[in-house]
Parts: C-alpha cells; sequence; structure tokens
C-alpha cells in the first residue's frame, strides 16, 4: 500500500472511520496515479482502514490495471447498487464534492450514514512530498520566464486579450500544459476588480498592468502576479501604494516558518495596509493553498488558525483596489521549509515600468 493511502488511514482513523469514499478526481490521481475527467458519470474510490480498497470504474474509461478490487459497470447498469454491495454498516466519509445524485441514491439503498471527511485526503495534500515540490518549482520557473516574456512584449497600445493570448501561448512554448486558471490581465481601472477578465480595454500612457497568470507542469499548478507601470503614473498615489504593497508581501513572507499560524501570516500584511489607511481597499484573504489544482483546501486568512508545516505551499498575495482608479497585487508562492520558506518567484517584485 503506498504511503500517501496510508497517511489517509491515519487521519481516517483519527475520525473513527473505517470507510472514505473519494470521488474528487485530482484526490483519487494523488493516491493512485489515476486520472479519469468522469463528467456526469460515477467515479469513486472507496478506502477503508482493512486496506480492501475498491475503485469503481465506468466502462467508458481508459485505465490501466490496478492493485485493487475493480467494479466496472456500463451506463445503464445500476451503478449504485454495485457500490451499494461493498458499503459497511459503519459511517461512510464522504468526499466534499461528491455529487447528491450518486450519495442520496446511495444513503436510501444503504442507510449508511454520511460523514464529509475530506480532510483525511486534503491535510495530506496539502503537504508535498520531493517529488512534488519539484514539478512545483518547475512549474514556478516557467511562470516566471513567461511573465519576464510578458513584461517585454506588453506596448502601449495593445489590448489586454492580446497580452492574456500571449501569454497563454508562451505557456505551450516553454513546456507547459496549459494554464491553471485564466490568464488574468487588467489595465488602469480595471485592475481594481481583482478578477477582471481580459477584454478589448487598450493601454495608455500612466495606467497599471496587473497580470494575475499560472500554469500547469506535470499535472501540478503555478500562480504568481505582478502590477507594472505604462510610462509616468497617472495617478499621484500609484507609486506609493505599490510600494506598500510590496512590502505587505515580504512582511509576510518573512515570518513564514513551521509552527506559525495563517492567520498570525494573513495580520503581518493585513495590519501593516490598515496602518498605512487600507483596510478596506484590501479585500481579500492573503493567499491559498495550491498544487494540483490552483486551489486547493487550505488558505492564509484571519479565519484560519492552522499551522505551517514543511511541504506547505501556498500564495501569499496583498492586494490594494481603490475603485475607479487602480488596483495593485503581488503574489508569489512560497513552500513551508524545516526553517523558514522557500519563495517560489524570482520576478522582481518592485516597481517596472513599460516603455
Amino acid at each position: 500500500m503506498n504511503n500517501r493511502i496510508e497517511r489517509v488511514i491515519e487521519n481516517m482513523k483519527k475520525m473513527k472511520l473505517s470507510q472514505l469514499m473519494v470521488t474528487d478526481p485530482m484526490s483519487i490521481r494523488y493516491l493512485t496515479g489515476i486520472y479519469v475527467e468522469p463528467y456526469e458519470r460515477l467515479f469513486a474510490f472507496l478506502i477503508r482502514t482493512d486496506e480492501r480498497h475498491t475503485f469503481f470504474l465506468n466502462h467508458l474509461f481508459t485505465v490501466p490495471k490496478t492493485p485493487y478490487r475493480e467494479i466496472w459497470f456500463g451506463d445503464t447498469d445500476d451503478s449504485i447498487g454495485l457500490m451499494a454491495e461493498h458499503i459497511m454498516e459503519d459511517p461512510l466519509g464522504i468526499d466534499k464534492t461528491w455529487a447528491a445524485r450518486f450519495l442520496i441514491p446511495l444513503i436510501e439503498r444503504t442507510g449508511v450514514t454520511p460523514i464529509l471527511a475530506s480532510d483525511a485526503v486534503d491535510d495530506c495534500r496539502a503537504s508535498k512530498d520531493a517529488e512534488e515540490q519539484r514539478l512545483m518549482k518547475e512549474a514556478s520557473r516557467i511562470n516566471d520566464t513567461v511573465m519576464e516574456k510578458a513584461f517585454h512584449f506588453i506596448k502601449k497600445g495593445m489590448t489586454e486579450k492580446a497580452i492574456a493570448a500571449f501569454i497563454d501561448h508562451a505557456y505551450l512554448e516553454e513546456g507547459a500544459e496549459g494554464t491553471s486558471f485564466p490568464t488574468i490581465v487588467s489595465f488602469g481601472a480595471n485592475a481594481a476588480d481583482p478578477h477582471h477578465e481580459p477584454d478589448g480595454s487598450i493601454l495608455k500612457e500612466g495606467e497599471c498592468v496587473l497580470i494575475d497568470m499560472g500554469c500547469v507542469y506535470q499535472g501540478y499548478c503555478s500562480d504568481m502576479t505582478r502590477t507594472f507601470l505604462c510610462g509616468e503614473a497617472a495617478d499621484p498615489d500609484f507609486l506609493t501604494v505599490h510600494e506598500l504593497v510590496r512590502q505587505a508581501n515580504e512582511k509576510a513572507e518573512h515570518i513564514i516558518r513551521p509552527g506559525v499560524k495563517m492567520s498570525e501570516i494573513d495580520a503581518a500584511a493585513r495590519d501593516f495596509l490598515a496602518a498605512a489607511g487600507y483596510k478596506k481597499e484590501f479585500n481579500h484573504r492573503l493567499g491559498h493553498f495550491i498544487g494540483q489544482t490552483d486551489h486547493e483546501q487550505g488558505d492564509v486568512s484571519c479565519a484560519n488558525d492552522t499551522a505551517a508545516a514543511p511541504g506547505m505551499i501556498f500564495s501569499i498575495e496583498p492586494g490594494i483596489y481603490l475603485k475607479d482608479h487602480f488596483g495593485i497585487r503581488i503574489e508569489d508562492l512560497v513552500l513551508v521549509t524545516e526553517n523558514g520558506c522557500e519563495i517560489l518567484n524570482h520576478v522582481d517584485k518592485h516597481l517596472r515600468t513599460i516603455e
């Protein structure tokens, strides 16, 4: 039995669970190496503490032979009935993502008590092993390279969409599989919307250029944000605000080490910006965990008192958003080490000007 499943079983025992139905395709890949995009079809991996693990697979799924028991079915078969035969009377741990169209019929057929138990897997996914760290470092290296390419590509008169398209294509040229989320490029006042979608806006002298981008490399994600300036700043407050956001980013990164709470890391940046008069303008959490997906379970926020632990990778991304004026965000990924943290992004965070 592989080490990842062993760790999940340890968590299950702490939760007093003997069985756990894993249905998140990314979690199944993490545990078994098998990835399927099931769309509307049933796809699940049952973990039991007695080690009698079972795959539930549609005949349309192409998967190699696994070392686990396999239950196969077709589109017109009673897949829930087949699954029910392998459910014990004990409470059943379930994934946070499992669709009600499968869960409710299974409860009706078996009378089993469902227990939300995603944490049994998510806690394991949160701490990356050496191979995962290697892949995420490479994904971030590619992200750094493409950000630099984008900076030198951008010229006044270009549209947000054109720059986003350049970035997406550059990822493929650098060996990435694609983007880890839709690339964000925002000019001027558009950057005051943290999740603005690139449109036909044309870059003008004095506007900021906020780029939030990430790629996927061998199944693992990167994510980074930088905010540049086109020529001379049109808003007199821009230079000061950019420097505040940069300092907030570095203050938070400076305190990251094992044992420090996520809420404390968030406070390091948030309190600094609040003291500078920008409390409400920093209107989102400081960061999110990342791995096989751009946003994984766990965040860096005032509501999370989880302590940092070696192997965790998450974002640090303070921002200030001034409606109708501009927005600034600066984001790195950080890896928690035994004695501190390693910043995975190396693109300069000081203000850089597009000529």
